[in-house]
């Protein structure tokens, strides 16, 4: 495995580089020549968990271990933590383990002290679908990027949903659901709507049609339910237990991991969302939050140049409000090299190369390493389960040397909780009363539905009263011809309809409500108001 003429002066010169003299999170023992060195412990600094990082490896490999490992010591060193729950299998955190032999032996080989602990938890789900408080976003906050995401639109249709979205922001009106989306797209293709985006570009029917289309679709898939309101306000996900632990807040995804376009999406508006309503606050000792991206390479798949361009900036930036990212996926080349440039901690589990596209992959990863003693495309095939190779950024903010480790075993339950356990620990959190029932208050599809309405009753009474007055003037004539210099009638109801514009009167109700233009994050997700 080593190139080192001297096994024992690399290892301590490994080892040497995790020597950290602050808080930091304990990973695991150094491996070297194929043997496990307790005294020689593989760290990672808690200063630089939002420098984000990157957890890869083949399925199998023990990725979500390791995600409930560093969970756990970030919670007990005071620090939220948010865990993305495909499989179902996370929510163990909330209960201790159960001891073991295999338990045992590992603790053993890496210098642990494990004492089964569970960790304080809220458990949500997106909409209500599962188990889990319901999260979830109105229209506007979500944005119209990640809006064209979710609807898989191109380029020309993703501008198009812009400048749909711009009008109802400068209006100051709130879209709640998809069905004042729906609502708003069908009111400027038509006749009384056209004539209000002429200053700013129009909409062509076939591409408010694609759009309207690809809403019914989306419906369908039950997407529904993730938009409305009372909307999750993230700052949730930043709070502490009583005892002074971190809460780690689960997202249980598994009745909509048929929906991947969709969860990956909503887990970056939350992350956007956190990036639009914290302060600025530089390097702190300990993160705000560590937020765990699982499945990541679903956020990259068939992403528009204006979504990653809005992954990349956010990432970038969001380190100085206090949250650190990491990413989970099963190679780095998942990861755009523009985000991954951005990961400063890694944590690489055992690749395969069973095909040629395995083993460009797994050249592909070595080169993403600093220089390292071990010969990393045998090291990487050769890893077991509960193994990684390793670098994080020292207090310093360097690249510590590349090592081999034997992970410690997590403390808390390696699986699901029972489901009524689930259940009674969800609806005993005070977040579920706040959250649980949705609210449909009036919004854009109500109004536009009441003003449409009132201008077709208006319509009809004025046709009415242009029929009565031409029976009334046709009267006139013949009652007193020659008359001349009679006022000029007043405008009659259909020209006052017609001089207003439907969606004119519309727009000064809500303006008036809302109070002002709404406003976007660089990610186009709405400026949340407080």
């Amino acid at each position: 495995m080593s190139e080192s003429t001297d096994p024992a002066s690399a290892a301590d010169q490994i080892a040497a580089g995790y020597a950290f003299t602050g808080p930091a999170l304990e990973l695991g023992a150094l491996l070297w020549d194929g043997a496990c060195l307790p005294d020689r412990q593989i760290r990672i600094p808690l200063s630089m968990l939002n420098r984000h990082g990157l957890v890869a490896g083949a399925t199998g490999t023990g990725k979500t271990k390791t995600l409930q490992l560093i969970a756990e010591q970030l919670s007990a060193g005071g620090v939220p933590v948010f865990l993305a729950d495909v499989k179902g299998d996370v929510c163990g955190i909330s209960a201790p383990g159960t001891p073991g032999e295999r338990i045992a032996e590992r603790a053993k080989e890496v210098a642990q002290e494990w004492e089964a602990t569970g960790f304080p938890s809220e458990f949500y789900s997106l909409g209500g679908i599962g188990p889990g408080i319901p999260l979830r976003a109105t229209v506007t906050s979500f944005g119209p990027v990640l809006m064209s995401k979710v609807l898989q639109l191109n380029q020309t249709q993703e501008q198009s949903l812009g400048l749909i979205f711009h009008y109802a922001d400068s209006k100051g009106l709130e879209l709640i659901d998809l069905k004042d989306l729906r609502a708003v797209v069908a009111f400027l293709v038509s006749d009384q709507g056209k004539a209000e985006l002429k200053g700013i570009g129009g909409l062509s029917t076939v591409t408010a049609g694609v759009i309207l289309r690809a809403l019914t679709a989306f419906e369908q898939q039950g997407a529904a339910e993730f938009f409305g309101e009372p909307e999750f306000d993230t700052g949730e996900f930043l709070r502490t237990a009583a005892d002074g632990r971190g809460v780690v807040s689960v997202l249980e995804l598994p009745a909509v991991q048929d929906k991947p376009q969709l969860f990956s999406t909503f887990l970056m508006w939350l992350l956007a969302d956190l990036y639009t309503d914290l302060p600025e606050v530089g390097d702190l000792e300990r993160p705000k939050l560590v937020f765990f991206f699982d499945e990541a390479h679903l956020l990259f798949n068939g992403a528009s140049k204006a979504f990653l361009e809005s992954i990349t900036q956010t990432v970038r930036l969001i380190r100085s409000k206090g949250i650190g990212v990491f990413f989970v996926t099963q190679t780095p080349k998942d990861v755009p090299a523009d985000v991954l440039a951005q990961l400063g901690n890694r944590v690489q589990h055992a690749l395969r190369a069973f095909t040629p596209d395995d083993a460009k992959a797994l050249k592909a990863t070595v080169k993403t390493f600093p220089n390292s003693p071990y010969d990393l495309e045998e090291l990487l095939t050769g890893l077991g389960t509960g193994e990684a190779v390793i670098t994080v950024l020292s207090e310093k903010g360097a690249p510590t040397p590349v090592a081999a480790t034997r992970l410690r075993a997590p403390q808390s339950l390696m699986g699901p909780i029972d489901a009524a356990a689930l259940d009674t620990a969800v609806k005993s959190s005070p977040l579920y009363a706040r959250y649980a029932q949705a609210v449909d208050r009036e919004s854009a599809y109500e109004k536009i539905s009441a003003e449409q309405a009132a201008a077709e009753a208006a319509a009809e009474a004025a046709a009415a009263r242009a029929a009565a007055e031409k029976q009334a003037e046709k009267d006139a004539k013949e009652a007193a011809k020659g008359a001349r210099g009679a006022p000029k009638p007043e405008p009659s109801l259909a020209e006052q309809v017609v001089g207003s514009g439907l969606f004119r009167s519309l727009a000064r109700s809500v303006g008036t409500q809302l109070g002002r233009e709404i406003s976007r994050s660089i990610f186009g997700t709405a400026k949340r108001r407080r």
